[in-house]
């Protein structure tokens, strides 16, 4: 009996299944079989009555498995110790953000922070803000970052740094020659939107509301799954549309978009560092208060 067959007969009567305990632990599900049924021989008993795509603990499978939660806690708590008094950060975070800090804002601040925590590896993985949030939820990321808040999201949100919202039209519009416009002069433009979820998008349809504008309302030629893409859209002439100004501003430079004068645009955003309500690891932790001094 070793600790690692321990780990994966805890890990297989949690997740009630050899293949979802085998992708929680990364090993193949062959090698999760094989543990448990070397841990069976070395204690002469059946854990676990296998059945068709359904997994129960037999009279001795109970009987240990309070005890080896209780050994993996102990190893944890030691390792941490451990890793406390050495005052070492290492490990492996997965990182989940939105498009505009996913792809300008935490790229440039992660170099400094390997540079800090050598031993902290990190995987930076983009999707909209809802697919943020629910990735930070299910602990399939240990931090994340967006551009929006998400009512009623079981995670906690702290406000780290902004983001500028502008709007864009194609170059020689007539809007960009405007003094000033409000929204609901726009109702007729064609608009290229961000896709349902972006957090650009639930900004800027709220900013709309409070301006009196149905977003319902607008005539939509296009949704696109990136800032990047709405602004090549409205340069091509598609349309207006609402970008961030990391992604905007080298195009403004240049002249291939105008920005339209409304009054509610450039809208300074926060952004949000979003954490699970759990205890954060040390790399986690370390990288949430690297964040919180570099924004």
């Amino acid at each position: 009996m070793n600790l690692s067959q321990l780990r994966t007969f805890v890990a297989v009567v949690e997740h009630a299944s050899f293949s979802a305990a085998a992708r929680a632990l990364g090993l193949s599900q062959p090698a999760v079989t094989m543990q448990v049924q070397a841990l069976e021989s070395d204690l002469g008993v059946t854990l676990l009555d296998r059945r068709y795509r359904k997994v129960e603990l037999t009279e001795a499978g109970r009987a240990l498995l309070p005890h080896a939660r209780k050994l993996m806690l102990e190893v944890d708590e030691a390792r941490l110790d451990l890793e406390n008094l050495s005052g070492t950060v290492s490990g492996r975070l997965t990182v989940a953000a939105s498009t505009t800090p996913g792809q300008y804002v935490l790229p440039r601040l992660l170099g400094g922070f390997l540079n800090r925590y050598p031993d902290v590896g990190v995987t930076l993985r983009v999707f909209d803000t809802s697919d943020v949030i629910a990735h930070v939820e299910s602990g399939e990321a240990h931090l994340g970052m967006t551009g929006a808040e998400v009512s009623g999201a079981r995670v906690a949100s702290e406000k780290l740094g902004s983001d500028d919202l502008v709007l864009v039209c194609p170059p020689g519009h007539e809007l960009a020659s405007r003094k000033k416009i409000l929204l609901p002069g726009l109702i007729d433009e064609p608009f290229i939107v961000r896709e349902g979820g972006s957090g650009t998008r639930m900004v800027a349809e709220d900013v709309m509301r409070r301006a009196g504008v149905d977003p319902t309302e607008l005539r939509v030629v296009m949704e696109l799954g990136t800032n990047e893409a709405v602004l090549s859209a409205v340069e091509g002439g598609m349309g207006i549309g609402i970008v961030s100004m990391w992604v905007a501003e080298k195009a403004i430079k240049l002249g291939t978009v105008g920005l339209v004068p409304v009054p509610e645009f450039p809208l300074a955003r926060p952004l949000f560092l979003v954490t699970p309500r759990t205890t954060l690891t040390r790399a986690a932790e370390a990288l949430a208060n690297y964040l919180r001094v570099a924004l």
